[in-house]
């Protein structure tokens, strides 16, 4: 071989090296660049992927590489990683408590994917989301996606509730023998209660929107006129009680003349819109039906009593989820299932792990609303998404996802992180205010 080809072959084989390392990294890069368009996506993935459905879970792994571009990115712009701040160190706790008992079980991906939806995705996007969403253009994002998100959950309950379910996507949300509440607007959720605490959620981050003056023509009179519509499609009473009493409350938690005046068009045109499933006979029969249904009332205080017995027994310790399972079917004689929910957070948390566990629960209450406290410090401008006076409806926001966790276990990964990332949210930018103060 010529000296000339000796020399040039290794500075070819060099080149395409490096090139081919370059193309590789690039899309890593972009997702350093902009990790709150991945987190978006994770969001979006979780969303139709309920623990029933028989679905892929790409949402894992887009949780798991959204975990792994965010420590990178600390990496290479030098932030600290520690953990710290509200909220951390209680649910830190409950993860611990959760994670030891579920390695103390025979492997089912059932109980990891639920152990993930109530306390290891919760926790991780809180932090995740501190550090994804730092300027008014990433939160202007969130913001989007939080309506894209809510016109699609209100579209599918109106097409579920008018007949036309034709339209309704995914197909499984059809599919009877997946989840519960397969007669009512259960969306992607595949249980009522998780759709309509979600609208709820999502409505009044809208309608904080239209306060703002982000939300305005079309989109103001679709949220005005479908929000209400696509709560009663879910004919469950606590959504429909959170919902009328939120809608209610939030005057008094924000002295804005234009979001009341939206309040206001919004109760008009769920009245009317009852008025109007009223007059339609099918419609009419299936909200008096539920109403006047007290068969659930029953079995849930069957519930409650026997978990409050339970708890009586082992108060401190709890009995674990296993162990709980097999003592109610002992105790609930009158009913008979495959398993037993309690259809209430606070009670299967002090069952399952003791005051300890109700204690540490509590602490992440108190943290939740403490974390939204208006404090001295630069806030995003003026009509920006999570500004200083979302603040003030943020307790709210908090009230909502409580109450209706007292009719149902919060086990519902994209409400427990659409919550826990809010909270994320507001929680970096009191960092970055302390931070601001300290220098």
């Amino acid at each position: 071989m010529p000296a000339y080809e000796q020399a040039v072959a290794p500075r070819l084989g060099r080149e395409i090296f490096a090139r081919s390392v370059t193309a590789a990294v690039r899309p890593l890069h972009a997702l350093i660049v902009a990790p709150a368009l991945l987190f978006i996506a994770t969001m979006a993935l979780m969303l139709f992927h309920p623990l029933d459905a028989p679905v892929p879970s790409y949402d894992r792994f887009a949780f798991g590489i959204l975990i792994f571009v965010v420590f990178l990115r600390a990496c290479v712009l030098r932030e600290p990683l520690r953990l710290g701040g509200l909220v951390t160190r209680p649910m830190l706790g409950l993860l611990v408590l959760a994670l030891a008992e579920v390695l103390a079980q025979p492997y089912k991906a059932e109980t990891w994917s639920l152990f993930a939806a109530k306390w290891l995705i919760p926790f991780a996007l809180f932090h995740v989301a501190s550090r994804c969403f730092d300027d008014s253009l990433t939160l202007s994002e969130f913001e989007i996606f939080a309506w894209l998100v809510l016109a699609y959950l209100s579209l599918i309950s109106i097409f579920f509730m008018v007949g036309a379910k034709d339209l309704v996507f995914p197909r499984f949300i059809l599919d009877e023998g997946l989840g519960i509440h397969a007669d009512r607007a259960r969306g992607p959720f595949l249980q009522a209660v998780a759709n309509g605490v979600a609208m709820n959620l999502l409505g009044l981050i809208a309608l904080d929107s239209f306060r703002r003056r982000r939300l305005r023509g079309v989109l103001t009179i679709i949220l005005m006129t479908g929000l209400p519509l696509a709560i009663m499609a879910t004919k469950t009473r606590a959504v429909w009680l959170s919902f009328a009493a939120s809608i209610l409350a939030l005057p008094l938690f924000s002295s804005d003349r234009r979001l009341r005046r939206g309040c206001l068009c919004m109760i008009l045109s769920g009245a009317l819109g009852l008025l109007a499933a009223y007059s339609a006979t099918d419609h009419h029969r299936s909200l008096s039906e539920r109403l006047e249904e007290n068969g659930p009332v029953k079995f849930r205080m069957a519930v409650y009593e026997a978990g409050w017995e339970m708890f009586l027994k082992k108060p401190l310790s709890g009995w674990g989820a296993k162990a709980m399972q097999n003592e109610l079917s002992r105790r609930i004689s009158d009913f008979h299932q495959e398993q037993y929910y309690f259809h209430n957070t606070y009670l299967e948390i002090l069952v399952q792990y003791g005051m300890v566990g109700l204690a540490l629960y509590l602490w992440v209450v108190i943290d939740l609303f403490r974390v939204g406290r208006k404090r001295p410090g630069v806030y995003p401008k003026e009509g920006s998404f999570l500004d200083k006076d979302f603040r003030s409806l943020w307790p709210l926001i908090v009230l909502v996802y409580l109450v209706n966790a007292s009719f149902v276990v919060m086990n519902y990964q994209f409400v427990n992180g659409l919550l826990f990332a809010l909270a994320g949210m507001l929680n970096g930018q009191n960092r970055r205010n302390e931070l601001n103060a300290a220098y």
